[in-house]
């Protein structure tokens, strides 16, 4: 279970993130059970919902992604 400075610093790095951001997140997601979100899906929705959606996973997978991993999928 993450700690409560673990889930300040998932907020604060989630909200930092654009759509731009956030759509490679999901497309580059890595977890222990498969997400089939379509482009036209992910564009339809308010960076907001995106947000909530990309915290939502990243609790469920008990991760808090890195800077690195960030940036990594950002050139991916």
């Amino acid at each position: 279970m993450l700690q409560s400075h673990q889930i300040e610093e998932l907020l604060l790095l989630v909200s930092s993130l654009d759509r731009r951001q956030l759509t490679r997140q999901f497309q580059n997601f890595r977890g222990s059970f498969p997400i089939d979100f379509t482009p036209q899906f992910l564009d339809s929705l308010s960076l907001e919902r995106l947000q909530h959606i990309f915290l939502a996973l990243c609790l469920q997978q008990q991760h808090v992604p890195s800077r690195a991993e960030l940036t990594e999928a950002a050139v991916a």
